[in-house]
């Protein structure tokens, strides 16, 4: 078996990989959702058992979870002497949004051409992250064209409720860490810098979410009455929460470092503009680089609030107001700690006497990985043979990947790296999310060159 053979089986999948992705993107799988139910999930993750099982895994089996999702695990044991890798992804989805705000529907596979011209197909998930479960699938398939069988161990881990937090995946682990044992954890829920850059996301942040409300009185004010005297709620909310950064958009919470530096992969002013799609005459926040504020500073994000809406407002002074704020936490910074700290701030600062309400509602644990094992340097060489010789950069991640912490718990000894489809052009959670089939390619290519060598 040759690397080319290997390179040929992959490319002639494409086509059976554009017919799973289509296949995956047709079931809403959106957990817990009122709009669509149970169904889809328990079609979505009988669809995923059946492709995996038929790619050659054993022993695949659906379990629901504590939350009421569906993971699927598998494990085709190791020949002899030979290490496991263990693929994960997940099948669920975010709800669609807006359906006026998609060019197509979004639970069809949709192919048309993306901003640089080039092919893309369309659809919600079809980037996060059933276009990076379909590259496992195509990488499984092209190495037992190629070889025959599996010359290592492989173990299966599909979450069914990633994107709704994934307690039921960290819970089943937790009770099951035989489910995570593997020499190196691939993480397909991650993606490159730009399309054709071949990436390794080597930092995640954690995620703190904190819920506060201020009080003023007991009761609506008429505001022609009162207005001018009486503390308005609303307005000492908007006060508080302008404490939480600076004039330059900088993180000020109370004792959390906010100066950092990232090391790794910078990333261009002009690109993150267009990526981000901010208007042109819209700041860039912060003191710092780019990379700075997105992967090893903490960054606070108000989320939603809970004011009357402008449509059936009344004239009147608020007693109350809310809001859920996002605390993003670099790798380094204890996210309990980060939580305890916002929530802090916010009783100290409040305005005119307003009695607050704060408390943390969950908490993620961020990630550093460690890149000095074998698997890594396997898993580097095969991406950027897949990309064509382009030498593969390490990013961070602004997302946070709680199952990182779990699995890392379950399988202390285990290499965990993050790579995957996704690129900011797939505009993943928006909508008209899409995925570039190159890419698809690209990263299947390298699993599977990884699973050939490795043994």
């Amino acid at each position: 078996m040759t690397d080319t053979t290997v390179r040929d089986a992959v490319a002639g999948l494409m086509g059976q990989a554009r017919a799973d992705l289509s296949a995956l993107v047709s079931h809403p799988s959106v957990h817990d959702s009122p709009e669509f139910g149970a169904e889809p999930n328990r079609a979505s993750a009988q669809w995923v058992a059946d492709a995996f099982t038929a790619a050659g895994i054993d022993n695949v089996e659906q379990v629901t979870t504590s939350d009421g999702s569906i993971a699927i695990v598998g494990h085709t044991p190791a020949p002899e002497g030979a290490p496991t890798v263990l693929l994960y992804s997940h099948h669920d989805v975010q709800p669609p949004g807006p359906r006026e705000a998609w060019e197509s529907d979004p639970f069809t596979l949709t192919p048309r051409p993306g901003p640089d011209g080039a092919e893309r197909w369309y659809g919600r998930g079809a980037a996060d992250c059933k276009g990076n479960l379909v590259a496992h699938l195509t990488a499984l398939r092209a190495v037992r064209e190629a070889a025959g069988a599996l010359p290592v161990g492989v173990r299966l881990v599909i979450e069914g409720s990633e994107e709704a937090g994934g307690e039921g995946l960290d819970d089943l682990i937790a009770q099951r860490p035989d489910l995570a044992r593997a020499d190196l954890i691939l993480i397909a829920d991650t993606g490159n810098v730009a399309v054709g850059r071949p990436t390794l996301t080597t930092s995640l942040r954690g995620a703190v979410s904190v819920r506060v409300e201020l009080a003023t009185g007991t009761s609506d004010l008429h505001s022609g009455q009162f207005g001018g005297a009486a503390p308005d709620a609303i307005a000492a909310l908007i006060a508080l929460l302008a404490t939480l950064r600076d004039e330059r958009g900088n993180t000020t919470i109370d004792g959390l470092d906010a100066s950092a530096r990232w090391s790794g992969e910078p990333y261009d002013p002009a690109r993150f503009a267009a990526d981000a799609a901010i208007f042109d005459d819209t700041a860039i926040l912060g003191s710092g680089t780019i990379a700075d504020q997105l992967w090893a500073r903490p960054a606070v994000t108000v989320i939603g609030l809970d004011a009357p809406a402008t449509a059936t407002a009344a004239a009147a002074i608020q007693p109350r107001a809310a809001a859920l704020l996002n605390l993003r936490v670099p790798p380094g910074t204890d996210p309990h700690t980060a939580g305890e700290k916002l929530v802090a701030h916010l009783r100290d600062h409040a305005p005119w006497g307003a009695h607050v309400d704060a408390h943390v509602e969950s908490v993620g644990e961020p990630f550093a990985a460690d890149t000095t094992g074998p698997g890594y340097t396997r898993l580097t060489e095969a991406l950027s043979e897949a990309y064509g010789g382009v030498e593969v950069v390490a990013s961070g991640q602004g997302g946070s990947i709680p199952l990182c912490a779990q699995l890392r718990k379950a399988a202390p000894g285990a290499e965990i790296a993050l790579l995957g489809v996704e690129e900011p052009q797939c505009r993943i959670h928006a909508p008209n999310e899409s995925v570039d089939p190159r890419e698809i390619e690209r990263t299947a290519l390298a699993e599977a060159l990884l699973l050939t060598r490795f043994a």
